[in-house]
């Protein structure tokens, strides 16, 4: 069995100093000494985790609330046995099955190690949760994960949705996605069975699109062809915890561009994270909602850590930035022109100096 991402973390005055963990094989408990974050104390300590799994819904932290429409007597547990994928008609026990054949609420966990590859994007029902939990289980090479629902509905890139139905009530738990890949126009089965239209896709690890109730927690996401992690399109209420981003360009987006004011209305909470080695920029970057960033890792950056444009709100909080080694970096990069300000107050960051570093700015803007 296997854990990635996890995070345990030690309190030193002033900072707080963060430890990843990566745990093979054995036991799934940390040692007793080790202390954990507030959502790993909440089902971790157990050595029955496995035959209590949606314990987790109740774990979540921020702004995605507990999860407890995940949970209940009426949760179909389904297991992926197979690592194949066809993106019109998947067989039962497939990963996509599982995600968009099953109505109502469906708890999915995996026999056993597997990499899959997705022919398309997999796009992922309401009320699903997705537990990599006890296997190692890697989403690369191919479509990655998509959170948008349409009863026909053409998705494309810098163009207009049709059908601006909400996806809610998705956990995403205990994967490894990476090396994901652009996709061309064409049908996918989508969440309840429903044929969808997609038009170009970028490559996105994660994208969510008019979704909400949301919690991306646990995962190890890298070298993808686009971004990371992108919460687009009047999505809002997400907790993104105790993920490892790494060896990656543009990290993390929150909200969609200049012009889709929907986006004021997002909500997101980036906590436990760890940002690196190898990231450049977008960790996160924010524009018109409100992001609050609270105990992340940041392991160097290139051109800046947490990033703000179009009148977002970030509040930036007990944060650990390790500088990278010489050349001036910005920890944090804010728009000021009269129509495109950013707010990112800085509650207790710390900043680590290694070896020569200087800083542009940090800035300290409190909200009103």
């Amino acid at each position: 069995m296997s854990f990635h991402g996890c995070f345990f973390f030690f309190f030193f005055f002033p900072f707080c100093l963060f430890i990843p963990c990566i745990a093979h094989g054995g036991t799934n408990q940390p040692p007793p000494a080790i202390k954990l974050n507030v959502i790993d104390r909440c089902w971790r300590r157990s050595p029955n985790w496995q035959r209590h799994r949606q314990q987790l819904g109740v774990c979540s932290v921020g702004f995605s609330g507990k999860m407890t429409n995940n949970v209940g007597a009426d949760v179909v547990k389904y297991k992926v046995t197979d690592d194949g994928d066809h993106p019109l008609e998947p067989k039962p026990g497939t990963l996509r099955f599982g995600a968009t054949a099953i109505k109502g609420k469906v708890w999915i966990t995996f026999k056993k190690d597997m990499r899959i590859k997705l022919e398309k994007p997999l796009l992922i029902s309401s009320f699903t949760t997705i537990d990599g939990r006890g296997a190692s289980v890697h989403i690369a090479g191919g479509g990655c994960l998509l959170l948008h629902q349409g009863s026909k509905q053409t998705l494309m890139d810098g163009a207009n949705l049709i059908d601006h139905h909400q996806v809610t009530d998705v956990i995403i738990h205990g994967i490894r996605i990476h090396h994901c890949q652009p996709q061309t126009p064409g049908k996918v089965l989508g969440p309840d069975s429903k044929m969808a239209e997609l038009g170009d896709v970028d490559g996105d690890a994660i994208r969510l699109v008019a979704s909400s109730r949301v919690w991306i927690d646990h995962n190890t996401l890298y070298e993808c062809h686009d971004g990371l992690l992108d919460v687009t399109r009047g999505s809002t209420d997400v907790t993104v915890s105790n993920n490892w981003f790494r060896n990656h360009d543009k990290v993390m987006l929150l909200g969609h561009d200049d012009e889709f004011v929907q986006d004021k209305k997002m909500r997101v909470t980036v906590a436990f994270n760890h940002f690196g080695p190898n990231c450049y920029q977008r960790m996160p970057r924010v524009r018109h909602g409100y992001a609050h960033v609270v105990n992340n890792l940041y392991q160097g950056w290139e051109q800046y850590a947490i990033g703000g444009s179009m009148n977002p709100s970030v509040m930036s909080e007990a944060n650990l930035f390790i500088a990278p080694e010489s050349e001036n970096k910005e920890m944090d990069k804010q728009a000021s022109n009269a129509t495109n300000v950013s707010t990112i107050s800085d509650m207790g960051d710390t900043l680590a100096v290694v070896n020569l570093f200087t800083l542009f700015t940090i800035r300290a803007y409190l909200s009103n």
